[in-house]
């Protein structure tokens, strides 16, 4: 029983932080995409800005897997205790759908700043 604990508080600590680092990224794409419409940017002008860059194909990959992240532990807390799923069908449904989230959010990271079309 106490390893079970012990996981379920690594989950919650690894939630926080994740919540934390995904609130300053959160902050600055706020600040950039506010910068970039009152710069008088399109669309089109801001996807030729990101195309072929490094910096920001980084940070918006790692925004993505603290989503995937946070996301997953969420899941799982809500399947366990509101679908009353076993913890082992929990983690395997979470998991899931963090990779789908994980697949779908850098497949569009990709499109954004390396890719093209994805």
């Amino acid at each position: 029983m106490a390893g079970i604990n012990v996981k379920a508080a690594r989950r919650w600590y690894w939630q926080r932080i994740t919540a934390m680092a995904m609130a300053l990224f959160v902050v600055i794409h706020i600040i950039v995409m506010v910068y970039a419409i009152r710069g008088g940017l399109s669309g089109a002008e801001v996807l030729a800005r990101t195309r072929g860059n490094l910096i920001w194909a980084a940070f918006y990959g790692a925004f993505v897997v603290l989503v995937s992240v946070h996301a997953s532990i969420g899941i799982r807390n809500v399947l366990v205790e509101w679908a009353r799923l076993r913890d082992g069908a929990a983690a395997a449904l979470s998991n899931l759908l963090s990779l789908a989230l994980l697949i779908m959010g850098l497949r569009a990271v990709w499109a954004v700043t390396l890719g093209g079309a994805a």
